[in-house]
């Protein structure tokens, strides 16, 4: 991630515009589950502008037209909405903090993932793709999350008396948050904290 940093801003912004265009398919697939109809129809026309206009979502024309960016879903997000309870907090070797129905929902998404389900195909619309695709993506995003937070992390370490008690507080008030779809901040949160906190 350190590293990451010591790349150029635009090389940094397009290649998180990417990511997150990408990432959009797999909301879209949450909001239709959730019964959000407007906020899939919102992220597929945001997918399409900045897939077409914006060059496989380097820039973000969407925005520029009114099509305003909004929070990701996940399928644990989908169990929550569900009214699935979300069982008790651990933290997995890798993909850090979550809950038994998040990792539940970790699964969901795989199969709800349509970057995975093209990757992992042999032949979609006659070309073929390699499943090293979705594991370089899946990386890169996690890279670029830990690079735009590295000093929120390094804040939290430096000024917990549990740190893992900490992460477990803000991961959990983030979670409801993003469940009830609530704008307001995390209450431990102020307002340089935390671009956003996601374990996909």
């Amino acid at each position: 991630a350190k590293g990451y940093r010591a790349l150029p801003v635009p090389i940094r912004t397009g290649t998180g515009n990417v990511i997150d265009n990408l990432r959009s398919l797999l909301s879209i697939s949450n909001n239709v589950l959730q019964g959000d109809l407007r906020g899939a129809g919102n992220k597929a026309g945001r997918f399409v502008i900045n897939s077409t206009v914006g060059i496989l979502g380097i820039w973000d024309p969407a925005s520029a037209l009114g099509l305003e960016k909004t929070g990701k879903e996940d399928f644990g997000q989908t169990l929550g909405k569900w009214g699935v309870g979300s069982g008790c907090y651990f933290v997995l070797p890798v993909l850090g903090p979550t809950t038994t129905r998040d990792a539940i929902g970790l699964i969901g998404d795989t199969f709800l993932d349509p970057v995975y389900q093209i990757t992992h195909n042999n032949e979609v619309m006659d070309r073929t793709y390699s499943e090293h695709n979705y594991y370089y993506y899946r990386g890169t995003g996690a890279i670029d999350f830990r690079a735009k937070n590295i000093e929120s992390f390094d804040s939290v370490e430096k000024n917990s008396m549990d740190l893992y008690a900490s992460f477990k507080s803000l991961y959990l008030q983030d979670r409801k948050q993003k469940i009830s779809n609530s704008n307001s901040k995390v209450e431990t949160q102020d307002d340089s904290d935390w671009e956003e906190i996601d374990t996909n």
